[in-house]
């Protein structure tokens, strides 16, 4: 029995993450922009004693409003009321680097991590596409380097923030007049290439130091912005092979980066179709495949390739010539994977469609309960995996069925965790210490803040 403890993280996404999953009769076609789904869903979630939820999101309408539910919450907002909702669950946002500001930014996560009691966590990305370049005056995307060049000036700029307030500034002596000590605000008086900010943070320091830092990028740039910084990441893997390639690295990557490799949590996505059998749960594969309208994935699958509309034809394979990933400025671990997945099993446009419409390059596993815990536990414990971002084709069903059916066998088998016990913050969740201030000086005989 490994003593590791396997984390999973509840990835919402609306009515769920298969494209066609709103055109089911359990589905609410509002449901996008109702709290009480949500709510609903991420109580589901810590009911199953998961470590966070997680809130994807762009600064753009993705894709048409003809093919699934268009837009969302913004998810600062939406994750503040779900921390009024829950009490032990982490809150993870999505917040791009590219089309936001470091103080703001860095106001808004504090806030989030003192309304919950220490439960933030930002997904930070930089955003590819066009589209979200051109609502923010910018007449195409930024190039993929220097998307992140910008994005580690912001995160520099943002840990300069949250540790502007040393812990104990606030001295609320009534007595002597005296609020705080100024002695221990520091302003950050920052001058980069991107940014300059002058002032303190004007929130104190929050229960964690700062939020839990997640990635998504598996390109070069991406594993090394997340060898520097991330404490989790969200990554998509089709096999195992690939999955232990990944894993091996970005912790090598943070071994050369000064860092503890045991501070930095992978997780891979996994779309889990559920049965009480195995035909069961292929049937309901099949079923969510039929309702997929198959020229909305053909116009996906040309933006992600990059393709002209028309290029793609339903029953051939990709086309041969298609550019290296080094010509993409977009997504580029994400267009290597839906390529390689297409050539390796040598796919039609109408198959890869299927494939994607449940997780969009994440492993999509149709099964029984014992091979869905099977899969999570051979992943877990042969150097692929610290954990799941778990991604339900269909909301609110396939989250219970995972909670009230996988979850069992997790725990039965010594991976997963009966109750949350005395950690609170999500950063303890993740194994992980509170980061000491960066502007604290320690005397010989006091320990740093951890």
């Amino acid at each position: 029995m490994t003593t590791r403890t396997l984390h999973l993280n509840a990835f919402l996404m609306n009515t769920g993450h298969h494209e066609a999953s709103w055109r089911f009769p359990e589905s609410d076609p509002y449901a996008h922009v109702d709290l009480a789904h949500y709510v609903h869903l991420a109580r589901i979630a810590e009911r199953g004693t998961f470590d966070s939820l997680f809130l994807a999101d762009g600064p753009q309408l993705w894709g048409t409003v003809a093919q699934r539910p268009a837009g969302a919450l913004e998810p600062l907002t939406l994750l503040t009321a779900l921390a009024t909702a829950t009490e032990h669950i982490g809150l993870i946002a999505t917040a791009s680097t590219s089309y936001n500001s470091p103080y703001n930014l860095a106001r808004r996560f504090a806030s989030l991590d003192i309304v919950s009691g220490g439960r933030a966590g930002w997904n930070i990305v930089t955003t590819a596409g066009a589209e979200a370049a051109r609502n923010f005056g910018l007449d195409a995307e930024p190039a993929h380097a220097e998307r992140y060049a910008r994005a580690a000036e912001f995160l520099d700029v943002a840990l300069k923030l949250w540790d502007s307030w040393e812990d104990d500034a606030i001295v609320a002596d009534k007595a002597a007049g005296v609020w705080g000590d100024d002695a221990k605000i520091h302003p950050p008086r920052h001058r980069g290439t991107y940014f300059s900010v002058e002032g303190a943070l004007n929130v104190p320091r929050s229960p964690q130091g700062y939020p839990l830092l997640v990635q998504a990028g598996s390109s070069e740039d991406g594993k090394a912005f997340a060898a520097r910084y991330a404490e989790a990441v969200f990554t998509a893997q089709q096999t195992l092979a690939d999955a232990q390639a990944f894993y091996t690295d970005l912790k090598a990557r943070t071994v050369r980066a000064g860092r503890d490799p045991e501070h930095l949590k992978v997780l891979p996505g996994i779309v889990p179709v559920i049965g009480s059998t195995e035909a069961e749960a292929r049937a309901h594969e099949r079923e969510l495949e039929e309702h997929i309208v198959p020229a909305h994935g053909v116009r996906r699958l040309e933006q992600l390739l990059q393709l002209e509309p028309g290029t793609l034809a339903l029953d051939a394979e990709l086309p041969a010539d298609l550019p290296p990933e080094d010509a993409i400025e977009g997504a580029k671990s994400r267009y290597t994977l839906v390529v390689e997945l297409a050539r390796r099993e040598r796919l039609t446009v109408r198959q890869l469609i299927g494939r994607l419409g449940g997780g969009r390059g994440h492993l999509t596993f149709t099964g029984t309960p014992e091979q869905v815990a099977d899969a999570i536990e051979t992943w877990f414990t042969h150097g692929a995996a610290d954990g799941f971002n778990i991604m339900p084709a269909l909301l609110p069903s396939g989250l219970d069925a995972f909670v009230d059916h996988v979850v069992p066998l997790l725990r039965a088998r010594g991976l997963l965790r009966t109750e949350y016990g005395p950690r609170r913050t999500l950063r303890e969740r993740y194994g992980l210490p509170r980061p000491a201030n960066q502007y604290t000086q320690p005397s010989p005989s006091a320990p740093a803040l951890v």
